[in-house]
């Protein structure tokens, strides 16, 4: 009887810890501690620019592409701050030239969903400067790496220019 009442309670004991060491194992998510630091690589393709001397389109007269490099230094799952680079290069049929470079601090607000909203400064040297607030989502995350989109909405302003808006497509890595 008691060799009967060691046997279950062994048998007990065995199942608790199972249980518990399962439980305790899907329960683990990586926690993340901050700030968390992330950088990221990317294309930026201008579509179309509005001003008073008319719509300029890209892809008409010349061709402009810009290579944006930054890091992102999250505070909070929720709140971060960003700086940004991009040089841009112009394409005619006479031939191509790094025609700007755009400096891009600003702040980083999650949305949720992998939407990400940058509200950023703009300070280019050709002279003009302004404000471009960007929407950004999360297409793909891997464990190391991260593919979005993203759509800037540049205003600009200064440099003795009518004042502009436009808009633009981005995609990149983020790692």
């Amino acid at each position: 009887m008691q060799t009967t009442i060691y046997k279950t309670c062994f048998a007990i004991l065995l199942m608790g810890s199972l249980l518990i060491s399962i439980t305790g194992y899907s329960q683990q998510t990586p926690i993340q501690t901050y700030p968390k630091i992330a950088g990221y690589v990317g294309i930026v393709h201008p579509i179309v620019t509005f001003s008073s001397d008319g719509t300029h389109t890209n892809f008409k007269d010349s061709y402009v592409v810009g290579m944006p490099i930054g890091i992102n230094i999250w505070k909070s799952a929720k709140i971060g701050f960003s700086s940004e680079i991009v040089p841009f290069v112009k394409a005619t049929s006479s031939g191509s030239k790094v025609n700007n470079v755009l400096f891009h601090p600003g702040v980083l607000v999650a949305l949720g969903n992998g939407f990400t909203f940058a509200g950023r400064a703009a300070f280019e040297t050709s002279g003009r400067y302004g404000l471009t607030p960007v929407f950004n989502k999360v297409l793909k995350k891997n464990k190391g790496s991260s593919y979005f989109i993203a759509l800037p909405l540049p205003a600009r302003f200064g440099n003795d220019l009518p004042s502009s808006f436009g808009i633009g497509f981005q995609f990149g890595i983020s790692f």
